[in-house]
């Protein structure tokens, strides 16, 4: 068995192979595993350089990090929760907490004063017309986006003022561009039997389980890589990084893969493989092999740089921001989309920190953005600047460069997959073609399961269970 890409995706479908009894080699280009899933050392903290929770509307993450040992170390964020940035002349009068009812930001009761707060009354009044509007065919026609749902039951102050910065900070994406069955799946079926967007909002936020949206690691979700990693490795995993995967051919009842490592090119053979790669790469890798994938190949995904600043700025134990602010578009003077108050977000790091020492993380680029604006190709000094400006305005507390204790960029070019309009048939055809090509090939990764560390696991074990199931009963020559 030959996984190609050690990403998180990677690492899960390996684990699930080596548990049924295969032999598997880990193939991934750069000189690390794990992704999107990272983290390293600054001022003397052990922080995330990527995802820094996960969703507890699923079992998945805990249950993998049971399995893992490390259980223990499962936290839950702090619960003052979010606010939200606005446009406004006053910037500080246009910030307002984030309404936790609903989902991705769609309020299940438009007249909750917490919601009429964020999108005035005249917004709540034009939001409360879901509740008797007809459903009509927006809960059944294809390619309909989270943006014109939202816009036609609720009105454009719900798009812009709540769902557009929800959507921003999580899919770093417009609500427009964004397939609604795909991001939030069920809402729409959950509306057409209920009879309003609202009620379905409801009743899917009803459904999830009890406390926290989100949930972290002590320590770092990083853990969760390295703890992959070791258990790899010690279950017999042949993992290797540095290893460009260039081709991938039939031969005869398998695959031969081959690889640039340093100056040695080298052909593996394989019973078979799982491509967990980002999609462009997966597409170029399998098109010469399956041509129908050829024209599925997805348009560039979005990047974003992060900046991390710790500062040393005792007003900050207040928390004036809860956990951090997701800033709506149109924003002025303000080049980032999001902040995460990192300490005032997780108890085990603010009190390694400490009073008076902070760690805040601030996001820039998303989709739409031109080359004029802030974001992944801007140098780190000019982000820098930013980001301390931004911190200060969107904290609401001033903060100098003689504050700032330590500082870094992190870069993830192209690691934003989001499920654009069609994203769920375009997933169709790509599984059905590779389904067609042969049972002993598998596709996985966030680019087709899903942003978040729940879609991701899930996709990856079941694409690895039925290669498994194929590879052991001797079907390999069958569709999956």
């Amino acid at each position: 068995m030959v996984v190609i890409g050690g990403g998180l995706a990677g690492l899960v479908a390996a684990r699930t192979l080596l548990a049924r009894g295969l032999a598997v080699t880990v193939l991934e280009r750069s000189d690390r595993f794990g992704g999107t899933v990272d983290g390293r050392s600054l001022g003397g903290f052990q922080l995330d350089s990527g995802a820094e929770s996960f969703s507890t509307r699923s079992a998945t993450v805990p249950a993998l990090a049971g399995e893992l040992g490390l259980g223990d170390r499962i936290v839950t964020p702090d619960a003052t929760g979010a606010w939200v940035q606005l446009p406004g002349r006053d910037l500080r009068a246009a910030a307002q907490p984030l309404p936790n009812s609903g989902v991705l930001g769609i309020p299940a009761d438009p007249g909750d004063p917490a919601i009429t707060a964020v999108i005035g009354r005249a917004g709540s009044l034009r939001a409360a017309l879901d509740r008797v509007l007809p459903v009509g065919s927006l809960a059944t026609r294809s390619g309909v986006s989270l943006g014109e749902l939202v816009r036609t039951r609720m009105g454009e102050e719900v798009l812009t003022r709540l769902v557009a910065p929800v959507a921003g900070g999580v899919f770093s994406a417009d609500p427009d561009d964004l397939d609604v069955d795909s991001v939030a799946p069920g809402l729409r079926a959950t509306m057409g039997r209920l009879g309003s967007l609202g009620a379905a909002a409801g009743a899917l936020r009803k459904a999830a389980p009890a406390g926290a949206a989100v949930g972290g690691l002590d320590g770092g979700i990083a853990q969760l890589r390295d703890a992959l990693v070791e258990q790899l490795r010690a279950d017999g995993a042949d993992l290797r990084t540095g290893e460009q995967v260039s081709a991938v051919a039939r031969d005869g009842a398998g695959w031969t893969v081959t690889t640039e490592h340093s100056t040695l090119t080298r052909r593996i053979g394989a019973d078979a493989v799982v491509v967990a790669t980002e999609g462009r790469g997966a597409v170029d890798l399998l098109a010469p092999a399956i041509p129908a994938l050829a024209d599925e190949r997805p348009d560039p995904v979005p990047g974003v740089a992060l900046v991390t600043l710790i500062v040393d700025v005792p007003e900050l134990d207040a928390r004036p921001r809860g956990t951090g602010v997701l800033v709506a578009r149109g924003v002025e003077g303000v080049a980032a989309k999001a902040l995460t108050h990192s300490t005032a977000k997780w108890a085990w790091l603010r009190d390694q920190a400490g009073p008076g020492s902070h760690v805040l993380r601030l996001s820039f680029g998303r989709v739409g953005d031109t080359s004029a604006d802030v974001g992944l190709a801007s140098p780190d000094d000019l982000l820098y600047r930013h980001a301390l400006a931004d911190a200060s305005t969107l904290l609401g507390v001033a903060i100098d460069e003689a504050d700032v204790l330590d500082w870094d960029v992190v870069r993830w070019a192209g690691a934003l997959p989001h499920a654009s309009v069609g994203h769920r048939e375009r997933v169709a055809r790509i599984r059905g073609a590779v389904a067609a090509a042969a049972a002993s090939l598998a596709v996985t990764g966030g680019w087709l399961a899903g942003t978040g560390l729940v879609a991701v696991i899930d996709d990856a074990r079941l694409r690895a269970t039925a290669l498994a199931d194929a590879l052991l009963t001797g079907d390999t020559g069958a569709p999956m």
